[in-house]
């Protein structure tokens, strides 16, 4: 087994990095061994899958359990809602003041507190895994089933992490677009914007996914 954590260690540890917020390294690339080798014991040859591909899940999976037990890194639903709410809220107050609101603008137009405004940005830089829901509607659409089984754990990686760099609006818009496959119109409606709006964020959103892929 220690060969085989040799060899595979550069994948366990590009996997880590997706937990930026959990401190500590070497506890998540243990949990990633332990993934590996549960992988390696199901493993067939006959599977006609790279056994990279095969074990990507079950480290990412034993990592993410880590880390659900560090109360310091979870993100509750209610300001992961609140996020998607001021995302919205500040395209709305940009197109208006024409220019991006403070914070202040944003708790007065929600009427909210100020303070929760801030915990929700704070929060917003949260962990994206490729098995948590791409919007907060009741489907639950995973990034895994929006990109498919791919072979090439490379792309896979590189498109996960494009992903996590688009705010929670951003993905909740692409995802109403791509995913839950409603037109430009349709998306607007559900997220009380125009279809202009929609068309703009949409080639936005795109133009940040395809840069990051093409660095």
């Amino acid at each position: 087994m220690d060969q085989l954590i040799l060899e595979n260690k550069n994948l366990i540890y590009a996997i880590t990095r997706y937990f930026e917020k959990y401190s500590n390294k070497e506890d998540l690339f243990q949990a990633g061994c332990i993934g590996m080798i549960m992988a390696y014991k199901k493993y067939k040859p006959e599977m006609n899958v790279k056994f990279t591909t095969y074990a990507y899940p079950y480290i990412l999976g034993e990592m993410k359990k880590l880390v659900s037990h560090d109360k310091n890194i979870k993100v509750s639903r209610s300001i992961q809602l609140l996020s998607l709410k001021i995302e919205k809220s500040k395209i709305i107050l940009s197109q208006k003041l024409m220019r991006e609101p403070t914070n202040f603008e944003l708790a007065e137009f929600l009427e909210i507190p100020i303070q929760l405004i801030d915990e929700a940005i704070n929060s917003s830089k949260t962990i994206y895994s490729l098995d948590e829901p791409l919007n907060d509607e009741g489907k639950e659409m995973t990034l895994q089933d929006t990109i498919g089984k791919s072979d090439n754990l490379d792309e896979l990686l590189m498109l996960k992490d494009a992903l996590t760099n688009l705010t929670p609006f951003e993905r909740e818009l692409i995802t109403k677009r791509y995913v839950n496959d409603l037109t430009q119109q349709q998306t607007a409606n559900e997220l009380g914007l125009t279809q202009v709006q929609v068309s703009r964020g949409e080639q936005k959103i795109l133009t940040k996914l395809k840069s990051k892929l093409v660095a």
